[in-house]
């Protein structure tokens, strides 16, 4: 192994290192066909988070295009930052995909909560969209419930 493979190891076994992970809060429309799983929120020192997640097609059809959304919420329950990652490609029937969202759009804190979800999604050879409007459901998920 050559000195520079050497340095890009051991800097790469610093970074995970420095790194932590808090789950995200997932949000889901009830006939979403795309859902998503295991997503998490990866720090890393002088970087910006990036949530990592699974998605998964929860339907006997290919999909060919879905989006997803964040919702960046402050401990008190307020709407910081709302990011849409660009569109994911292809996703089989009944099959998992990970991808990632860099989320860039504000600062995140260490009390900030990220919600996620699907927000649209096409089927292959359809010139129809499946969408959903989140953001009530994200709030409602960061919100503590009234008593």
């Amino acid at each position: 192994m050559g000195s520079a493979a050497i340095l890009h190891y051991f800097a790469a076994i610093l970074l995970a290192a420095a790194a932590t992970d808090a789950p995200a809060i997932v949000v889901q429309a009830a006939d979403s066909p795309v859902r998503l799983d295991q997503a998490t929120v990866v720090t890393v020192t002088a970087a910006p988070p990036v949530l990592v997640y699974g998605a998964t097609n929860a339907t006997d059809d290919n999909v060919d295009e879905f989006t997803v959304i964040a919702f960046v919420f402050d401990a008190q329950g307020t709407l910081k930052a709302r990011q849409t990652a660009p569109a994911r490609r292809t996703l089989e029937a009944h099959t998992t995909k990970f991808s990632t969202l860099v989320l860039d759009g504000s600062p995140i804190s260490a009390g900030d909560r990220v919600v996620v979800g699907v927000n649209q999604a096409q089927k292959v050879g359809s010139d129809r969209w499946w969408r959903a409007e989140l953001q009530d459901a994200a709030l409602a998920a960061v919100r503590p419930p009234k008593r």
